[in-house]
This record gives structure tokens, C-alpha cells and sequence, in this order.
């Protein structure tokens, strides 16, 4: 059985709830701009916002490309012409305040820092991920923290691994783990690295995707089974 080491967590939807940030974040951007934001808007915000990050992960287009047309392509529908750009800085503003945590991701977080070496991994926004990071507490535990932004690669790309991997003191691959609530870019991109993978799924959401994860939880405090049941002698 494995021991492992190192430990390297994404952050939106694994330990910090970037739903809640998002759904307070767009009241707040819609209300400035006089407009209701009925649930219809919300999910076809949110259909645009999840193809355009799928093809900034598949390397189709870039990040600035994702953030700065995503409001002007979902006004655009509903006949309103705006500077994307313009609103992407004003919803950024509100984004950076969401630090709502996952149930369980302090807890979880705080007992495993003094057993392991924990790194955040994750896709986005630096100036973003730091604040929400900073405001959570969370940063103070991880020995490094990691984002796209500032890598010039983003998961599932093996580029990304492989910045990471090299900044790792002491890195070995067999006593790594991945845990993060995205097939595509935590799961597959974890895999094409060559490390062990946690899916963190606590909606149940079937999995389409074609990549099979070493390790299923839907709590968080799960994973402390699984590193328990690792450490034990076979």
C-alpha cells in the first residue's frame, strides 16, 4: 500500500465554495447594471462561463480570452451590448470577496498540515485565488500555492504538472495525490502526470468523462480514511 507525501488540493469547489462566491458576485454585478438575474440568466451564464473554461483548459483559447468575453457573449443574448472587459473587473472585485468554505475543509486542512506536505493546484485568477485564499485562513497551510496565471499553464495540460512537480523539494510521483472536484482538469490531468487522483463529488455527478480516479469521496473527511487505510501495513 502507498504512503503518501505530498498532497496537492484545487481549490474552487474542493475547499473553497466557488458557487456560493459566483452566485453572490453576479447579484451584486447584476444590480449595478439594472438587470434582473433570473435563473435563466444564471444558467446560461453558467453554460457559456463552462464551455469557454473547457476550451481554455483544451488550450483553444486563452485565459484573457475566457474572462473578458464571457459578459459580453451572455448580454449580447439578451439584446444588451456591453464592454466585456468593463464588467469582468467589476464582477473580478465582487469574486475576490467569496471565501465561503466547504464543509469540513478547515478541519480537514489543519490535520493533515503537520503530516504531510500540502500545494494548492489550481486554474484561474492569481490576484483572485490569493485574496480568497489569504481571507479563508487557508493559506498559512500549504507549503506552496500554485495558478495558472502565474505557471503559463493550466491543469489538465502536463506542462502545468511538470512547473509544478519541479518546485516540489524532494518530489516523488508515487507519493502524490491529487484531490480536486474536476474530472477533466484535477482527475485526467493528474493521470497524464502520473499520480494517484481523489474525486471529490458530492453531488453524485455521474461520471462521463472517460477517466476512472484511484480514489471516489464525497465528503471531505473521507480522505482521511483513504490516508489512514494507505499508512497501513499490508
Amino acid at each position: 500500500m502507498k504512503h503518501y507525501r505530498t498532497l496537492l488540493f484545487d481549490i474552487d469547489d474542493t475547499l473553497l465554495d466557488f458557487r456560493a462566491a459566483e452566485q453572490a458576485a453576479l447579484a451584486l454585478l447584476f444590480a449595478e447594471q439594472n438587470m434582473q438575474l433570473t435563473d435563466e440568466i444564471k444558467e446560461r451564464y453558467k453554460q457559456i462561463n463552462q464551455r469557454l473554461w473547457s476550451e481554455f483548459e483544451e488550450g483553444r483559447i486563452t485565459r484573457e480570452e475566457v474572462v473578458n468575453s464571457r459578459f459580453s457573449l451572455l448580454f449580447q443574448e439578451y439584446g444588451y451590448s456591453v464592454d466585456g472587459t468593463v464588467l469582468e473587473a467589476k464582477y473580478r472585485g465582487y469574486l475576490e470577496e467569496g471565501h465561503q468554505l466547504i464543509e469540513g475543509a478547515l478541519e480537514l486542512v489543519t490535520g493533515l498540515q503537520p503530516h504531510y506536505d500540502l500545494y494548492i493546484v489550481t486554474n484561474g485568477v492569481s490576484k483572485t485565488q490569493y485574496k480568497r485564499l489569504l481571507d479563508s485562513k487557508l493559506h498559512l497551510l500549504f507549503k506552496g500555492i500554485f495558478v495558472s496565471e502565474d505557471t503559463g499553464f493550466q491543469k489538465p495540460m502536463k506542462e502545468f504538472f511538470d512547473y509544478v512537480f519541479a518546485r516540489i523539494p524532494h518530489f516523488n510521483a508515487e507519493k502524490a495525490l491529487i484531490i480536486g472536484d474536476s474530472l477533466n482538469a484535477d482527475i485526467k490531468g493528474g493521470q497524464q502526470a502520473g499520480i494517484d487522483t481523489c474525486w471529490f463529488n458530492p453531488g453524485m455527478k455521474p461520471n462521463k468523462a472517460g477517466v476512472e480516479p484511484t480514489y471516489r469521496i464525497q465528503a471531505l473527511a473521507e480522505l482521511l480514511q483513504i490516508l489512514v487505510k494507505e499508512k497501513e501495513p499490508v
